[in-house]
Order: C-alpha cells, then sequence, then structure tokens
C-alpha cells in the first residue's frame, strides 16, 4: 500500500470526492491518526449510505435517521467497510470535516492535523478480521509518509470525550497495537 504524499492519495483505495473539507492551516503537520466507526441506518452495514452521506446526497426519505442528519456537512479521509474496501474522499492535504470540536496534548481543532479513517460498524459489534488488516495496511503507510504520526493513533471517544463514544468498546485497540507492532511480515501484514 503506498500514499503520494504530494497529491494525498492512498493509491490502493477507490477515489470518491467529497465537498466537505477545505485548506489545513499553513503551519499545520500531519500528526495524528483519528479511527470513527460509522453505520447508517445505525446498526446496518452495506449498501450506499456512508458514502451517499459524505457527498450531501443522502436520502433522507429512505430511512428516519437519516432525516435527523441530512443537515450535517461531515467528511473522513477514509473509509473501511466491512470486508476491506477502502474508499478515500478527501486528499489527505486537505482538511476533511471529521473530528469536529476535539483536543489533542492539549491543542483544539483536531481536524487540522490529523487524517480520519471511518470504519464501518458500531460501538457493541466486533470490527472485522478484515478490517483490522487493512487499517494495518493503511497505518503503516501513513506513517511512512507523514512520520510525525509515529504513535499518534486515537479514537474519536478520546479526542472529543463525553461527546463521543467510537469506535468504541467493540474496537479491539491491543489488537491493532499488537499487529502494527509485528512489523510487515507479522501476522496482520499483507500477505502477497
Amino acid at each position: 500500500m503506498r500514499v503520494d504524499a504530494k497529491q494525498g492519495r492512498l493509491l490502493d483505495a477507490r477515489q470518491v470526492a467529497s465537498p466537505n473539507h477545505d485548506a489545513r492551516p499553513e503551519a499545520a503537520s500531519i500528526d495524528l491518526i483519528v479511527v470513527h466507526g460509522i453505520s447508517l441506518p445505525p446498526g446496518q452495514f452495506g449498501g450506499p449510505h456512508v458514502t451517499a452521506f459524505f457527498q450531501n446526497r443522502l436520502d433522507p426519505g429512505l430511512h428516519p435517521y437519516f432525516r435527523q442528519i441530512q443537515h450535517l456537512r461531515v467528511s473522513a479521509h477514509l473509509f473501511i467497510d466491512r470486508a476491506g474496501g477502502l474508499i478515500q474522499f478527501v486528499p489527505f492535504t486537505r482538511r476533511a470535516w471529521h473530528a469536529g470540536e476535539s483536543r489533542f496534548h492539549g491543542q483544539p481543532d483536531c481536524n487540522s492535523r490529523s487524517i480520519g479513517i471511518e470504519l464501518e460498524g458500531t460501538d457493541s459489534r466486533p470490527y472485522t478480521d478484515l478490517q483490522y488488516r487493512r487499517l494495518v495496511e493503511v497505518i503503516r503507510a501513513l506513517r511512512e509518509a507523514y512520520p510525525a504520526i509515529d504513535e499518534h493513533i486515537l479514537g474519536h471517544a478520546d479526542i472529543a470525550p463525553g461527546r463521543k463514544t467510537d469506535p468504541g468498546p467493540a474496537f479491539d485497540w491491543r489488537r491493532l497495537r499488537r499487529e502494527l507492532a509485528t512489523g510487515p511480515s507479522g501476522p496482520g501484514a499483507p500477505q502477497a
């Protein structure tokens, strides 16, 4: 998996443009990955709804919950579905609108310095092996392209406590850290 840092593109991801982004501040350095969880409608997986939501095309008539969120303008850099499918919505060179009101190391506005990765899931249902495998591949590629990230990989709940809970208790942080630590030849590494 490779990142074109100049273009801000993950070369292995399907590219689907979201209008929900803006310029990063000039002094901002990408030094944080924020892991999120999302399912639309809540608790349901598959289908086009997350993509439509990030493109401001979610039809509020399809589900009562969609009427509650139709006014929101949000995005993430990446989305990993339950089967490990990967979509990029916003170039890494741009500020995606994923974190909202947030703080990291005492500094507000995590959107300016972070890459947001949405996993298709809920706080209470385990994420899939394919999602962990893909997430490890993505994080390794991002760390190579943006070395300041280092170990700064947090959940949305960590940077917006009390306001957000995702990716939730169902996300296995120990597993992620273990698989990241095993190196490219370890059990979490991509197979040729």
